[in-house]
C-alpha cells in the first residue's frame, strides 16, 4: 500500500509541475535563465578546476600522502582518516557539493569505510568564501564586514558539526581500533608511491577521465540548479510559498525574530542564492536577524544542494540521512554562533552599512568582489570551452573503441 501511495504521490507532483510550467511560462523562463546564468557564469568555472585537480591528486596518490600525515589530527577530532583533511579543505575552498563528490570518490577508492564516509560528508559540504563574502555580503548587502562574520560562523559551526558527528556509528566500528603507527614523511611517500603504481592508467587517460568526470558532475549540478530555481519560482507564483511562510512566521515570532524573514528563509530552504537576495531586500532595524537567517540557510545548504548531494551519494553505499541530520544541526549551531559573535566580529553596526574592513581581515573584500564579477563575465566562455574539449575527448575515445 505504501508503495502505491508513493507512486501516486510522485505522479501527482510531476503532473503539478507540468501544469504549473504551462500556466506560468514567464516565471518559468525567468527562473530558468537565472539558474543557467548562475551555473554557467559562476558555478561551472569556479568548481571545474577544483574537481579536475582533485581527480588528479587522487590518481597520483597525493591524497593518500596527505591522509597519512594528517591521520593524527583528523582521527582524534572527527574520527575519520587523514584523507578527510583533503576533502575538508577542498570543500571549504570550492563550496558545495565538492565535499560529497570527493567523499564519494574516496569511498569508491576504499580509502574510507561506509561509516567514515557518512561522518565526513556531514561536515565537508560548505559554502565557499567567494560566495559568502563577494556574492552575498558585498553584492547584496554592500558590507564586507558582514561577510567576515558569516564566514567565521559558517566554518566554525561546520567544524563543530564534525566534532559532534565523530560519535556517529561508533557501536558499529569496534574493529576500527588498531595500533597507533608513527607518522613519517617516508611512510607517507611510500603510500603515495604504492597508490600511484596501483593505477595503471597513463597520464593522458587519467587527465581525460578527470575532465569528463568533472564535466558530467557539473552538468548534473546545473540541472538541479535550474530545476530548483524554477520550482521555487513556481511555489511563489501559485501562492504556496506565501501560505507556508505564514507558518514559518509563527515559529520566527516564537524565537523573537521578525516575521518579515519568513518568506525569504522559506525560499532559501530551496535555493540559497534566492533566499539570500530576498533577505537582503528585507527592511529591518537590526542586521542581526538577517545574519541569523543567512547563517541558517547557508548551513542547511538548501534542497537544491541536498538533491545534488543525494544524487552523488547514490552512486555509493553512503546514506543520505546522516548528512541531512547534520544540516539541521549545522543550522542550529550557526544561528547560535551568530548571536554570540555578532557584537565582537561585526564592527560596522550602523543603519546604513558601508564596506569596512576589520584589521584582522586578511583578504581584501574588493578583490573578492572583483573576482566574482570577473567570473560572471568570463565564466560562460570557460564553460563553453570546457564542454567543447570534453566533447572532443569523448569523440576521440569513441573512435578508438570502434577501431
Amino acid at each position: 500500500m505504501d508503495s502505491k501511495f508513493k507512486s501516486a504521490f510522485l505522479a501527482l507532483i510531476a503532473l503539478w509541475v507540468a501544469i504549473t510550467l504551462i500556466s506560468f511560462p514567464e516565471n518559468t523562463l525567468e527562473a530558468s535563465l537565472r539558474g543557467v546564468d548562475m551555473w554557467w557564469g559562476t558555478v561551472f568555472p569556479s568548481l571545474l578546476p577544483f574537481f579536475i585537480t582533485a581527480e588528479l591528486l587522487i590518481g597520483f596518490g597525493v591524497v593518500r600522502f596527505i591522509g597519512v600525515l594528517f591521520e593524527p589530527i583528523m582521527r582524534p577530532l572527527f574520527n575519520v582518516p587523514g584523507v578527510g583533511s583533503f576533502v575538508w579543505a577542498m570543500g571549504m575552498a570550492s563550496g558545495y557539493p565538492s565535499g560529497a563528490k570527493l567523499t564519494a570518490r574516496l569511498r569508491q577508492e576504499n580509502q574510507l569505510s561506509k561509516i567514515e564516509a557518512e561522518r565526513l560528508v556531514s561536515f565537508t559540504n560548505a559554502s565557499n568564501p567567494l560566495f559568502i563574502i563577494a556574492a552575498v555580503s558585498v553584492g547584496f548587502f554592500h558590507d564586507a564586514t558582514l561577510g567576515f562574520l558569516l564566514a567565521v560562523v559558517h566554518y566554525t559551526s561546520n567544524a563543530l558539526v564534525g566534532v559532534c558527528m565523530r560519535f556517529y556509528g561508533r557501536d558499529n566500528e569496534k574493529q576500527q581500533k588498531g595500533e597507533k603507527r608513527k607518522v613519517t614523511l617516508k611512510k607517507a611517500f611510500l603510500e603515495l608511491h604504492e597508490t600511484r603504481l596501483k593505477d595503471k592508467r597513463p597520464f593522458g587517460k587519467i587527465f581525460g577521465d578527470a575532465v569528463i568526470n568533472s564535466v558530467q558532475t557539473l552538468l548534473m549540478i546545473g540541472g538541479f540548479i535550474i530545476m530548483f530555481s524554477v520550482f521555487t519560482s513556481l511555489l511563489r507564483a501559485v501562492g504556496i510559498a506565501t501560505f507556508i511562510s505564514g507558518g514559518f512566521a509563527v515559529i520566527l515570532e516564537a524565537l523573537y525574530l521578525p516575521s518579515e524573514l519568513a518568506l525569504p528563509i522559506f525560499s532559501g530552504l530551496f535555493e540559497i542564492t534566492t533566499g539570500a537576495q530576498l533577505i537582503s531586500n528585507t527592511n529591518l532595524d537590526s542586521l542581526l536577524a538577517q545574519a541569523i537567517g543567512l547563517s541558517f540557510i547557508f548551513a542547511f545548504n538548501g534542497f537544491s544542494v541536498q538533491a545534488q548531494v543525494a544524487s552523488i551519494l547514490a552512486e555509493t553505499d553512503i546514506r543520505f540521512l546522516p548528512y541531512f541530520f547534520a544540516r539541521i544541526l549545522h543550522g542550529i549551531l550557526a544561528s547560535g554562533l551568530v548571536i554570540l559573535l555578532f557584537p565582537y566580529l561585526y564592527t560596522n553596526q550602523t543603519d546604513n552599512p558601508t564596506i569596512s574592513i576589520p584589521a584582522f581581515l586578511t583578504i581584501e573584500p574588493t578583490s573578492s568582489f572583483s573576482l566574482y564579477i570577473f567570473l560572471q563575465e568570463t565564466g560562460p566562455i570557460i564553460t563553453i570551452s570546457t564542454l567543447f574539449i570534453a566533447s572532443l575527448i569523448m569523440m576521440h575515445r569513441l573512435k578508438s573503441n570502434f577501431r
